[in-house]
């Protein structure tokens, strides 16, 4: 059964709506704007192909920062600053031992969505 468009009018704006159960369902379903932007800030996060391969090479298990930069062919200093990055969203933590920090994914849900990006991309 094909439904009719309808108008809305919200807040002064007439909106054209062909299937309003649908639009009622996505409303009551809708995700609070707070979640929605820190997932936005880990999925910018997680855009950037460098800390992108520092999140490869954390999924094989922890790293110190001087290893991560031997492996990147980037500088100690570069590579932290990636790191603060990731920490702050929660996708890394550290672990001190004497005075190296060794880092690695904060939990599975991090590997989870690199190999869910994986497969994605190679299907």
């Amino acid at each position: 059964m094909r439904n009719k468009a309808m108008i809305l009018e919200e807040d002064g704006c007439r909106v054209r709506v062909v299937h309003l159960d649908r639009v009622k369902r996505a409303r009551r379903d809708a995700v609070q704007e707070s979640e929605l932007e820190r997932l936005a800030l880990i999925f910018k996060v997680l855009g950037d192909p460098t800390r992108l391969k520092i999140f490869v090479a954390l999924a094989d298990g922890e790293m110190c920062v001087c290893d991560l930069a031997a492996h990147l062919g980037l500088s100690e200093s570069a590579v932290s600053h990636q790191l603060r990055r990731m920490r702050e969203q929660a996708l890394v933590k550290s672990r001190r031992d004497g005075q190296v920090l060794y880092y690695s994914l904060d939990d599975g849900h991090v590997a989870d969505l690199l190999r869910l990006g994986f497969e994605h991309i190679r299907e």
